[in-house]
């Protein structure tokens, strides 16, 4: 669509106060429709006659804005009067807030020194052959907001009392115009809500709100005040061993909110920014704070639900619980680390090995397909991959596990939605990520010398150091061999030939196995057999379980090894083994967290210590999904669903559980494309009763035989 709108600006500098632009006009005569088309370099909040225009919070969201920034499109007929007047607020956002936080570079100052600006039209259609377009031109106006500062580390200050009186002309901009794309990701909505769980005095005397469940989004507050009272507000994940207000793994985040208010009952919340928090401490507030008083607003893309796991035991669906909540908490646009401290970013490692997990718990095919395209507009001339995406930190080295985000994600999104249009969007990406690692390894088919995060957090790290024992050099080489072979596979599922890198993958098999002939860790066996690169995997398995029992019946695995690890151990006999990991209790295990009251998924094992300590300041989010990855366990071995490759989307399912005795029973639900199965085992006396209901064709594992079924639903007997 071609448009003739152009950026305009303030023709001043606005400081830390949020500008409102002002666009004023008569209606002729009462449209058939009006459209309007509208985009900010920020985060945006627009208004037509006094009333919201859309449900889409922080539009236009997070792109990879130098090369790509969406517009919206907002049906604004039933908004119009004879006489009207159009505000679009506009605050920093991820287009100008000085990110990432713990780091200065030449790159983060120039993001945050950018301008402020918009651009938009509105198309007022009369009939077939008649329509008046209004652009963004010198004849709006902008002004002072009662947002008087906006940004997302650090929160957002509100005077309730302001009025915009000073209205100025704006200037023009010169801002790129072929940058501007249509929508592409899931809207960001206010999705739900949660109400305080309760009001209490801490032993250091603060005020704090609960809400007994850690979310991302906002705090909406309602308060009785005399005009000019103030309200300030810090958000918090955790209290301390103490039980006192705690938020200094924030870093240097302020993550507050300051609101000067009017005279009267109010109620208000930040429209600019988000925080993650369970809790609020209030520094102030007028009168007495009740429960009553505040209600968290949760904030995330809009994806729609659709995978549960359920069983008997209440740990294990906190457990789940958890996952889901750290998905929603950290899918806000861009699949981010966390969302509460100076960071936020779209790191990919993250992404990768939780991306299968994510696409069973919701529908993200449109939220991953978007940031893909932001990975592939922000990939490198030579064809590497940022650390994060949108690429924040250019100066950043490439490590394997996180580039090979760009093959390993665009493959599983079309494993489990079944569309080949992410392939075909992503094959040159997937491709050049490839071709980087040829080009700069210093060993022909393997991948060494680089600079890598490695198993990161692996519980085997050595003294001071964040990264595990595995071999760098071991890691980097076995994603290499695993990013190609998946390059392979996705180019003969588009026709593409691919028998040039059908060599290199026999190549790199082959380079691999001499110059790794044994493993040295959990992590090491578990890419070894999950990668397909060991000669022997039941072998491998055998004695990655060895290993494990070894170190005390528990993981040693970071980031990069926890994914895969019961998957490994299940498919090759150990399935005791792999429950005994999921149930234990004791650090290091997921249900340590679940029992010091975790509500979403942390970054640590003991991110709060056994003696309520906490692992660290610099580097300890208690709302972290990567560990999530876990869920696609849960479905895949434990529930028994588990994808076909050669019938993407769920097209036919695989249905094969593996129970144990230490669950008396557990249901997995799943809503694909091809429709809903649902696969149920209870233990009845010492026999397993089966439920499936299936809107695919399955194959179900009975004992050492499986059975083909058409749709329906079945009952049998193990």
């Amino acid at each position: 669509m071609e448009f003739l709108a152009k950026w305009i600006q303030p023709s001043e500098e606005m400081g830390s106060i949020c500008p409102v632009f002002r666009k004023q006009w008569q209606l002729k005569e009462q449209p058939v429709r009006a459209i309007l088309y509208l985009t900010a370099l920020g985060v945006y909040e627009a208004e037509l006659n006094g009333q919201r225009i859309s449900e889409y919070v922080l539009a236009p969201g997070w792109t990879a804005y130098e090369k790509r920034l969406q517009y919206q499109q907002y049906d604004i007929t039933e908004l119009l009067s004879g006489m009207n007047k159009l505000l679009v607020t506009v605050g920093k956002g991820w287009f100008r807030s000085p990110m990432p936080g713990w780091e200065e570079t030449e790159d983060k100052h120039r993001r945050s020194s950018q301008p402020c600006g918009i651009w938009g039209e509105i198309h007022l259609i009369y009939g077939e052959k008649e329509t008046e377009i209004l652009t963004t031109d010198t004849s709006w106006e902008y002004g002072e907001s009662g947002v008087r500062f906006s940004e997302i580390y650090d929160g957002e200050n509100y005077d309730a009392g302001y009025r915009t009186e000073a209205w100025k002309a704006v200037a023009p901009l010169d801002w790129p115009l072929d940058i501007l794309i249509p929508q592409e990701g899931e809207e960001i909505r206010e999705m739900e809500r949660v109400y305080a769980k309760s009001v209490f005095q801490t032993p250091a005397g603060e005020t704090v709100v609960d809400f007994g469940q850690e979310i991302t989004g906002y705090a909406e507050f309602t308060v009785d005040a005399k005009a000019g009272d103030t309200v300030k507000i810090l958000h918090g994940e955790v209290l301390d061993a103490n039980g006192n207000f705690y938020n200094d793994n924030y870093r240097s985040a302020r993550a507050e909110i300051n609101y000067i208010c009017e005279e009267g009952t109010q109620k208000w919340h930040p429209g600019l920014t988000f925080f993650g928090f369970r809790y609020l401490k209030l520094e102030q507030f007028p009168g007495e704070a009740k429960t009553e008083n505040f209600t968290a607003i949760v904030v995330y893309s809009e994806m729609k639900r659709t995978g549960r796991i359920q069983c008997s035991d209440s740990k294990i669906n906190q457990l789940f619980s958890n996952i889901v909540w750290g998905q929603k908490g950290n899918f806000l646009d861009v699949p981010t680390d966390c969302p509460q401290r100076d960071e936020r970013l779209g790191w990919t490692g993250d992404a990768q090995v939780f991306v299968k997990a994510a696409s069973y718990n919701f529908d993200v095919e449109r939220f991953f397909r978007k940031w893909l395209r932001d990975l592939a507009a922000d990939q490198r001339p030579n064809g590497a991959v940022g650390q994060v995406i949108p690429d924040y930190m250019p100066e950043g080295a490439p490590s394997a596990a996180w580039g090979d985000a760009a093959v390993i994600c665009p493959w599983q999104i079309y494993l489990t939605y079944g569309n080949t249009e992410v392939l075909r969007e992503q094959f040159p990406s997937m491709k050049k990520w490839v071709d980087y690692i040829t080009g700069t390894t210093e060993t022909e088919y393997l991948w060494t010398n680089g600079e890598h995060f490695g198993d990161w957090l692996g519980l085997d790290a050595p003294t001071g150091s964040y990264k595990g024992s595995s071999r760098e050099d071991f890691i980097a080489s076995a994603f290499y061999a695993y990013s190609t072979g998946i390059l392979v596979k996705a180019g003969k599922v588009l026709g593409e030939d691919v028998s040039e890198y059908e060599s290199l993958y026999g190549e790199i098999i082959r380079a691999f196995r001499i110059k790794y002939p044994s493993c040295l860790t959990q992590t090491e066996y578990t890419l070894l057999v999950w990668f397909e690169l060991s000669e022997n995997p039941q072998k491998s398995a055998d004695e990655l379980a060895d290993m494990i029992r070894k170190d005390g019946c528990q993981m040693k695995t970071g980031f990069v090894g926890t994914p895969y690890i019961l998957h490994v151990i299940s498919k090759y006999g150990h399935s005791e083994l792999a429950y005994s990991l999921l149930l234990r209790e004791e650090y290091p295990s997921w249900l340590y967290s679940v029992n010091k009251g975790a509500t979403t998924i942390w970054e640590h094992w003991d991110g709060i210590m056994e003696n309520g300590e906490f692992w660290s300041v610099n580097m300890n989010s208690f709302n972290h999904y990567a560990y999530g990855a876990v869920a696609d366990w849960l479905y895949e071995e434990a529930g028994g669903i588990q994808l076909i490759e050669e019938a993407p989307g769920f097209a036919a399912v695989r249905i094969a559980p593996k129970p144990d005795k230490r669950l008396e029973w557990l249901e997995a639900d799943l809503q694909t494309r091809a429709g809903q199965i649902t696969s149920r085992w209870t233990w009845v006396e010492d026999r397993i009763r089966l439920e499936i209901k299936t809107e695919s064709p399955a194959y179900v594992v009975l004992g050492e035989q499986e059975k083909k079924v058409e749709p329906g639903s079945y009952v049998f007997f193990l």
